[in-house]
């Protein structure tokens, strides 16, 4: 176990390093690219070493696992993470998207981080099905790295001129912008088609589960 409490730490302060004055010293000393390079190296190895202990780690029971949970949660997250990738003007490389005269479209209007939440639920879900003490660190690590990463993002992008007038009609928590006034739904923007592409990729894991991660989804 403590194997995995120190591959979670590593993978969490690999996700952190980009919003810390760390990155500045290392762009400037290997370049733009070449950081991209070592940073994206150094996270999947991170994550392989995370995935090697969580597999190799002991199991031991916390609780009953609420397996029910991802059945009813899972589909929602996967829609959420199907529809953030388009048009969010939150993603790196997209503040262009924060020029237009109506930057909160689509599932925007109900998430800016639409991405993120969609984790924290997948993340979530795990913790409270598996029920073991294993579990709450590997899938802890997530939900952590998740919501700690929406209040990082927004805190990178407030320097933005054209962030306050986003921010103004969108929220980080779901809905609250909605219930606020601030923003409405316009179901036609979210459409069709990611909804089902989201589900789809939920029914086909959750039918693959037991084949690729050697435990039941229920």
């Amino acid at each position: 176990m403590t194997t995995l409490l120190a591959a979670t730490a590593l993978f969490l302060l690999t996700h952190f390093v980009p919003s810390t004055p760390l990155r500045a010293v290392l762009v400037k000393a290997l370049g733009e690219w070449p950081y991209r390079g070592l940073y994206s190296v150094v996270a999947l190895a991170a994550l392989a070493w995370m995935i090697s202990a969580y597999a190799n780690a002991p199991h031991e029971p916390l609780w009953n696992g609420l397996r029910f949970v991802p059945v009813a949660v899972m589909p929602f997250a996967f829609v959420l993470i199907a529809c953030g990738y388009w048009r969010n003007p939150t993603m790196v490389g997209a503040d262009k998207l924060l020029k237009s005269d109506d930057p909160a479209r689509g599932m925007i209007r109900i998430t800016r981080h639409p991405i993120m939440w969609g984790l924290m639920l997948w993340a979530g879900a795990h913790v409270l099905a598996r029920g073991d003490l294993k579990s709450a660190i590997f899938f802890g690590g997530f939900l952590l790295l998740a919501g700690l990463g929406t209040i990082l993002m927004d805190s990178r992008k407030k320097s933005n001129p054209d962030w306050a007038r986003f921010a103004a009609v969108t929220s980080n928590f779901p809905f609250v912008a909605l219930a606020q006034g601030r923003n409405r739904i316009v179901w036609r923007e979210i459409g069709w088609l990611r909804p089902l592409i989201g589900l789809a990729v939920f029914a086909a894991l959750f039918a693959a589960h037991s084949w690729l991660f050697g435990a039941r989804p229920y």
